[in-house]
C-alpha cells in the first residue's frame, strides 16, 4: 500500500482550468457536462505529428536476413490464399499512424471504431483481424446556431479542418460544408471510457458546448459492458442575450472504413422508435462473405428537442441529395422534412457510390438558460466469422438476438435512456481511485486511458456456444473426416493416418499444413492411435472449456493491431491483471481455454522460420503461445518464428496465472478443474532440466516472451518464473489436497532455488544468463517476473528479501535513470557499465508492459518512489505533450530515440498490474498470513525419491477427479 503523499510538492499536472475557462467550467457542470478534474487533456487546434518506427540496425538486419525471406514467403503464401499473415512487417498501411487518437467507442468484443481527440471516427474494427485506419470524414457532428435577433449565424463543422482534401473548390461533397473551427479555444479531456470535447465560445462566441461521449464499460458488468453502442450528450449553455436556435447535426457514411463504402449494396432506412428515440439505420454488406453491419444513428427527442432526418444524401448529387444540398438545408431551415420518416428504404448503392445519412437534433436556448441533446450511435454485427470459416454469435446476442436491424434499433434505444446509470456506475468505479490525494495525477487517469485496449484491441466475445463451420473450415473437416475414414471421399481428401502425418511433412511449404488437425488428449503418456481428424465423440478444446456456474462466453483479444494473434499467452501473462481485477469471470474463462489446450495435441505439420525446421502445430503438455489467428480455438499456435513447444517461459506463466486466479477468486471449482494441465504443463518442463539440478536450462537460442535475445544455460527470467512456479504449483496442490504434488514440487523448489542464486547472483542482481557470452552479465530489467508474481498472489518471496530489493534498486540506478533521466521507462538490458545492451532488437529497446511490471514489483516491496518513477517514464515518453503521441495506442515498446515498435499492444494494460500491488483483492489481503510451504511435509524418503517420481498419469476425462482428491487443508 502507498503510504504519505508521493510528489506532494509537485502541483497537478493537468488541471483543467489550464484548458478552458473557469467560467464555462462552471456554467457546464451540468449533467456531467464538465470534464473531470483527473483527465489526459489536448487543445483540437495541437498538431498531430507522423509517428516514426523502429529500424533495425546493419548488424540486426545480417543477423535476420535468412528469417527475412522466410518470413516474406510466408506472408506471400498467406495472401494467395486470401489470408493476412500473423506477422507482417511488409505491408504498410495506407494512413501513416499519427498522434491523433482518443477514446474508443462501445462495450467490448462486439468490433470497434475509435475516435481522435480532433473528432474523427478512425480505426474501424469490425471484422476480425482486420483494422482500418483511415478516418471516414463523412462521420460528423455539427452545429447551426442563429439568433433572434437575426442578425447573427453561425454554422461549423465540430472538428478541425487539418486534413487532406478539404476545401476543394467546386464541390458538392463534404469539402463545401464550413469547416470554421480552428481549435485554438476548443478542449479534449480523456477519461477511460468517457471522452468530453468542450468549445469554450466556438464557432459562437456567446455559446457554451460540452460533447460527452460515453461507452459502456463498467467492471463485473458482463451485459452493458458487451454493447456495440456510444452515446454523446451535448450541453449547451447560452450566455448571450438573445435567444438562440440551436441545430446539432449527426452525418454518417455507410462505411466500415477503407473502401468498404464502394463495393456496393448498402441501403438506408429511417425508423421511429420508442420513448422519443428515431434516426436512420444504414445497412452494410460486407466484401468476402463477412457477416451484415447495420449502423444506427439516432437522437432523442424531448419536450424542448425536435428530431429530424435525411435518410441518404451522397458526395456527387447525381442519384441523392448531395452533401452541399444537404448542409445548404441546414443552414437555411436548421432542420429536414418530417415526411423524410416516411421514405422507407432507400434504393441499394451501386459500386463506387458512397451513402450518408443525417440526423438533426433542433432545440431553442433562453439566454442565460441551458440544454441538453443526446446522439446514439450503434453498429450491430451479432455475428463473428473467421477467415477460415467459423462463425460466431457475439456476446450481446444473449440479450438482442441475432437480427441486425432490430438490435440496432434497440441498442441505440436503451444508450439514450440507459446512460445515466452507465455513468454513476462508471463513477462509483473510478472515484475511489481519482480521489485518492496519495496517488500521483498522471497515474490516476493513465491507468484508466490505458484500459482503451480492451475495446480497441480487436477484442471478440462470443455466446460461448459451438460455431456454426462452413464446408470449407478446417473445423468442419474435423467433423466429418473420421465418419469416412475408409470411405473414398477420406481418399481424395488426402486425409492420412497420424503416424504418417507426423513424419511426411518436412518438405512443406512455409508455415503450411498438408492434412486436417488431430486434437489427442493426454492420457498419461499414452497417445491414442488416430486415422484421420477429429471425430464427434472426441470435442475439440473450444467445446470443452466450461465457465462455472455461469457463462459469460468466450473472449479474445489480439496480441497487438500489427500481431494478429488471440489470446497471446506469453503477453497476456502482464495484461491480464485487468482481467483479472475489473472482469474475473471473463480471465478465469481465457484461463479455461489454455487449460484445455494444454491437454490437446494437434498433429498438423507446420514449418518454423526462424530455423527452417518443421513440427507439429501444438503438443501435448504444452502451453500454446497463442489461440490461433484464422480459426481461433481450432488451429492454435498461429506464431510460427520458433518452436513454442521448447520455449520456457510459456507453462510457468501458466502455472502462475492460474494460481494466482485461484488464491485472488478463492473458486475451488475453478481450481479442481484445471488442476489436470496444471500438473502436466509442470511434468512437461521435466525434459528441460538436463542435469537433473530441479532448475530448467535455455536451449541457445531465443526460448521465451523476448524472442529475438538469445538466452544460454539458466536463466534469469525464465529460471525465476520456473521458481516461482514450483512454489505456486506446490501451493496449490496442497490446498486442493494432493500431498503427492506438493511434496514433490517442494522438493525441487528446494533443490532449484539454490543452484539458481549459486549460478545467478553477483552479490547485486541476478545475471541475464550463465552462459558465457558477452552479455551474460546484462541487467535484464524483467529478471523478477517470477518473483512479481509471488509476491502479486500472497506467496512468500523466493528469494530473501535484501536481494530482491537490491535487484530492483539496481534495475532502477541503471535501467530506468540511465536512460534520458528516468524519462523513457525501463530498457530491456543494461550492461554493468551502465550502457544499454546492443545485444539484439530487444535487449535495446523500452517495453511499456515490463516498465510497468516491473514498477509493480517495485510497489510491493515497499520501493513506491522508484516504482511511480519508472512507470512514469512511460507516461511522459508516450502520453504527455512533450512525449512521442502515443495515447491510445501504446505500443509494444521504443527505442530511446523514441522510435516505435508495434502500437495498439496488448502489455501496456500490466499498469493495471501496479493498482493490483496498491490494492490487493481481499481474498489476497485477508488471507492467512501462514505460508503454506511449510506446511508441506516432506519426509526423508521423499527425498531420497525425488529423482525417482515419474509422470503423473492423467484420468482421460480430466474434468471427472474423484473429490476425496482435493480435500482443501489450507
Amino acid at each position: 500500500m502507498v503510504s504519505g503523499h508521493l510528489f506532494h510538492c509537485r502541483k497537478n499536472s493537468w488541471p483543467p482550468e489550464e484548458y478552458v475557462g473557469r467560467t464555462a467550467l462552471q456554467l457546464l457542470d451540468l449533467d456531467g457536462g464538465s470534464p473531470p478534474e483527473q483527465a489526459w487533456r489536448r487543445r483540437l487546434n495541437s498538431h498531430a505529428n507522423i509517428l516514426k518506427e523502429f529500424s533495425v540496425t546493419f548488424m540486426e538486419a545480417m543477423k535476420m536476413m535468412t528469417l527475412g525471406v522466410r518470413l516474406w514467403s510466408y506472408v506471400r503464401e498467406e495472401a494467395s490464399h486470401g489470408r493476412k499473415a500473423p506477422i507482417d512487417p511488409f505491408t504498410r498501411e495506407r494512413c501513416k499512424p499519427s498522434a491523433s487518437q482518443g477514446v474508443p467507442l462501445g462495450g467490448m468484443g462486439s468490433g470497434s471504431i475509435s475516435r481522435g481527440f480532433r473528432g474523427e471516427f478512425k480505426n474501424w474494427h469490425i471484422i476480425p483481424g482486420l483494422c482500418e485506419n483511415s478516418p471516414v470524414m463523412e462521420n460528423q457532428f455539427s452545429i447551426f446556431v442563429s439568433r433572434d435577433s437575426g442578425n447573427k449565424k453561425y454554422s461549423s463543422v465540430l472538428a478541425p479542418g487539418h486534413h487532406e482534401g478539404l476545401k476543394k473548390c467546386n464541390d458538392s461533397g463534404i469539402s463545401s460544408w464550413d469547416w470554421n473551427l480552428s481549435g485554438q479555444h476548443s478542449t479534449y479531456h480523456a477519461l477511460f471510457p468517457r471522452a468530453w470535447t468542450i468549445y469554450d465560445g466556438e464557432p459562437d462566441p456567446d455559446l457554451k458546448i460540452s460533447c460527452r461521449q460515453i461507452s459502456p464499460f463498467i467492471p463485473h458488468d458482463y451485459k452493458d459492458s458487451s454493447l456495440p453502442t456510444s452515446v454523446f450528450v451535448y450541453t449547451l449553455v447560452n450566455t448571450g442575450r438573445d435567444r438562440a436556435k440551436v441545430s446539432l447535426l449527426m452525418t454518417w457514411a455507410n462505411s466500415i472504413g477503407g473502401f468498404s463504402h464502394h463495393s456496393g449494396g448498402h441501403f438506408n432506412e429511417p425508423f421511429i422508435g420508442d420513448d422519443g428515440v428515431s434516426g436512420v439505420l444504414l445497412h452494410h454488406k460486407t466484401a468476402k462473405d463477412n457477416p451484415p453491419v447495420t449502423f444506427s444513428i439516432a437522437a432523442c427527442e424531448t419536450q424542448n428537442v425536435s428530431v429530424t432526418v435525411l435518410p441518404v444524401f451522397g458526395l456527387s448529387g447525381e442519384n441523392h441529395v448531395s452533401a452541399k444540398e444537404m448542409w445548404d438545408t441546414m443552414s437555411k431551415d436548421g432542420h429536414f422534412s418530417r415526411e423524410n420518416f416516411n421514405a422507407g428504404c432507400s434504393m441499394p448503392s451501386s459500386s463506387g457510390e458512397t451513402l450518408c445519412a443525417a440526423v438533426s437534433a433542433s432545440t431553442w436556448v433562453e439566454p442565460h438558460g441551458r440544454c441538453t441533446v443526446a446522439f446514439a450511435l450503434a453498429w450491430s454485427s451479432p455475428k463473428v466469422k473467421f477467415q477460415k470459416g467459423c462463425t460466431y454469435n457475439r456476446r450481446y446476442t444473449e440479450f438482442y438476438g441475432t437480427s441486425e436491424r432490430s438490435s440496432s434499433i434497440n441498442l441505440v434505444h436503451d444508450a439514450l435512456t440507459k446512460y445515466r446509470l452507465w455513468e454513476e456506475e462508471i463513477e462509483k468505479w473510478q472515484d475511489p481511485i481519482l480521489k485518492d490525494e496519495k496517488l500521483p495525477e498522471w497515474y490516476k487517469f493513465t491507468l484508466f486511458n490505458e484500459l482503451y485496449f480492451l475495446v480497441a484491441g480487436g477484442t471478440v466475445w462470443t455466446d460461448g456456444q459451438p460455431p456454426a463451420i462452413s464446408e470449407a473450415s478446417p473445423a468442419y473437416q474435423h467433423k466429418y473426416s473420421k465418419k469416412g475414414a475408409k470411405s473414398e471421399s477420406v481418399k481424395d481428401n488426402h486425409v492420412k493416418p497420424a503416424a504418417e502425418q507426423v513424419s511426411d511433412g518436412d518438405d512443406l511449404p512455409n508455415g503450411e499444413e498438408r492434412s486436417v488437425s488431430t486434437y489427442v488428449a493426454v492420457h498419461g503418456s499414452q497417445m491414442p492411435e488416430q486415422t484421420s481428424g477429429l471425430g464427434l465423440q472426441e470435442p475439440i478444446p473450444y467445446l470443452l472449456s466450461k465457465d462455472g456456474p455461469e457463462n459469460v462466453g468466450k473472449f479474445l483479444y489480439l496480441e497487438g493491431v500489427e500481431y494478429i494473434m488471440w489470446n497471446t499467452y506469453d503477453v497476456h501473462f502482464y495484461a491480464s491483471f485487468a482481467l483479472l481485477d475489473l472482469f474475473p469471470k471473463i480471465e478465469l474463462s481465457i484461463q479455461r481455454d489454455f487449460a484445455d489446450a494444454v491437454l490437446y495435441e494437434d498433429r498438423r505439420r507446420v514449418k518454423f522460420l526462424a530455423d527452417g525446421t518443421s513440427g507439429i502445430r501444438k503438443v501435448k503438455g504444452a502451453v500454446p503461445h497463442d489461440l490461433g489467428t484464422h480459426d481461433p480455438w481450432h488451429e492454435m499456435n498461429a506464431y510460427n518464428i520458433h518452436d513454442t513447444s521448447k520455449w520456457k517461459d510459456l507453462n510457468p506463466k501458466f502455472v502462475l496465472q492460474v494460481y494466482r486466479d485461484f488464491a485472488a477468486t478463492g473458486d475451488m471449482t475453478f481450481g479442481r478443474d484445471v488442476w489436470p494441465a496444471v500438473s502436466a504443463a509442470m511434468d512437461y518442463m521435466d525434459q528441460f532440466d538436463r542435469d537433473g539440478d530441479g532448475l530448467i536450462e535455455n536451449d541457445g537460442f531465443p526460448d521465451q516472451t523476448y524472442d529475438a535475445w538469445t538466452v544460454h544455460g539458466i536463466s534469469a527470467y525464465c529460471g525465476g518464473l520456473w521458481l516461482a512456479a514450483l512454489q505456486a504449483a506446490a501451493t496449490m496442490a496442497h490446498r486442493l489436497g494432493d500431498r503427492p504434488y506438493a511434496e514433490k514440487y517442494k522438493l525441487k523448489f528446494m533443490k532449484a532455488k539454490a543452484v539458481y542464486e549459486a549460478k545467478l547472483w553477483n552479490g547485486s542482481y541476478f545475471n541475464y544468463d550463465s552462459g558465457t557470452s558477452s552479455n551474460s552479465r546484462s541487467i535484464q530489467a524483467d529478471q523478477l517476473a517470477g518473483q512479481w508474481y509471488a509476491a502479486s498472489s500472497g506467496l512468500p518471496p523466493i528469494f530473501d528479501e535484501h536481494k530482491i530489493r537490491s535487484a530492483l534498486q539496481k534495475i532502477f540506478e541503471f535501467n530506468v535513470m540511465k536512460v534520458k533521466g528516468g524519462r523513457m521507462g525501463a530498457v530491456n538490458g543494461m550492461t554493468p557499465k551502465g550502457k544499454v545492451d546492443e545485444t539484439c532488437m530487444q535487449s535495446r529497446e523500452i517495453w511499456t508492459g515490463v516498465t510497468y511490471g516491473v514498477a509493480a514489483n517495485m510497489l510491493l516491496h515497499g520501493m513506491e518512489h522508484q516504482g511511480f518513477i519508472t512507470a512514469e517514464g512511460i507516461f511522459l515518453a508516450g502520453w504527455s505533450e512533450d512525449g512521442y503521441g502515443y495515447w491510445f495506442q501504446t505500443p509494444e515498446g521504443w527505442t530511446t530515440d523514441g522510435h516505435y515498435r508495434s502500437l495498439v499492444y496488448m502489455r501496456p494494460l500490466a499498469i493495471w498490474a501496479m493498482q493490483w500491488a496498491l490494492s490487493p483483492p481481499k481474498a489476497i489481503l485477508e488471507a492467512p498470513k501462514v505460508n503454506l510451504m511449510d506446511r508441506i511435509h516432506v519426509s526423508p524418503q521423499a527425498v531420497r525419491a525425488v529423482s525417482e517420481i515419474g509422470i503423473r498419469k492423467i484420468a482421460p476425462d480430466n474434468r471427472c477427479i474423484p473429490s476425496s482428491t482435493f480435500q482443501c487443508e489450507c
